[in-house]
């Protein structure tokens, strides 16, 4: 029973939609009418600025971690990368936003800040110098998930090698048009300094 309460809490907490949140509260623009229609962090970046992009990033990422304790509220073994996963569903699948989310990069980084706080550092840093290099948000996100994996098999850890993997994997899905528009020239590049449109 007590598994299937941290579930729940998990998958509610992912399911929280940040991005629509802060648009239509601090803006009052429903974010999925808007830029690519996403709900993540980079959509906010681009429609709404840096200052909401990061509000929704962190929120994202801050919800990851929050579900992967949630089995410590309780005393529970269930293991915390498991409840991240269904807070990374949560995030992809919301609940409160008729289940169309985000692409599970944020809070898939949360997940491992509470587990494995030096990966994400490091991961984080793996993402900004490839983001510098490339511009592009996507693949920088899809290279650091991969960066994830080969970390993790470095550490020896099997459980943080399988949920990288799969996180990884959810993280690739879900950018499937993003790597046909790479592959075409057409995907869209950050713009530092300016305001991206």
């Amino acid at each position: 029973m007590i598994i299937v309460l941290i579930v729940i809490i998990a998958y509610l907490l992912g399911s929280i939609p940040s991005g629509l949140i802060v648009g239509k509260a601090g803006y009052g623009i429903d974010i999925r009418e808007h830029g690519s229609g996403n709900l993540g962090g980079t959509n906010t970046f681009r429609t709404l600025g840096v200052k909401a992009g990061l509000i929704v990033t962190i929120s994202d990422i801050l919800k990851g971690t929050a579900a992967a304790s949630v089995p410590l509220w309780f005393g529970s073994s269930f293991h915390p990368l498991l409840a991240g996963i269904v807070a990374v569903i949560g995030h992809m699948y919301p609940v409160f936003a008729r289940f169309k989310g985000g692409k599970a990069v944020a809070t898939s980084g949360g997940v491992l800040l509470f587990y494995a706080p030096v990966l994400f550092i490091t991961m984080l840093a793996f993402f900004f110098v490839l983001l510098l290099a490339t511009r592009y948000v996507s693949l920088s996100s899809m290279m650091s998930g991969l960066y994830a994996v080969v970390f993790s098999i470095f550490l020896g850890n099997m459980w943080l090698i399988i949920m990288t993997s799969v996180m990884t994997a959810f993280v690739i899905y879900r950018h499937r048009a993003n790597i046909s528009r790479i592959r075409n020239g057409t995907e869209p590049k950050v713009k530092f300094g300016k305001k991206a449109v």
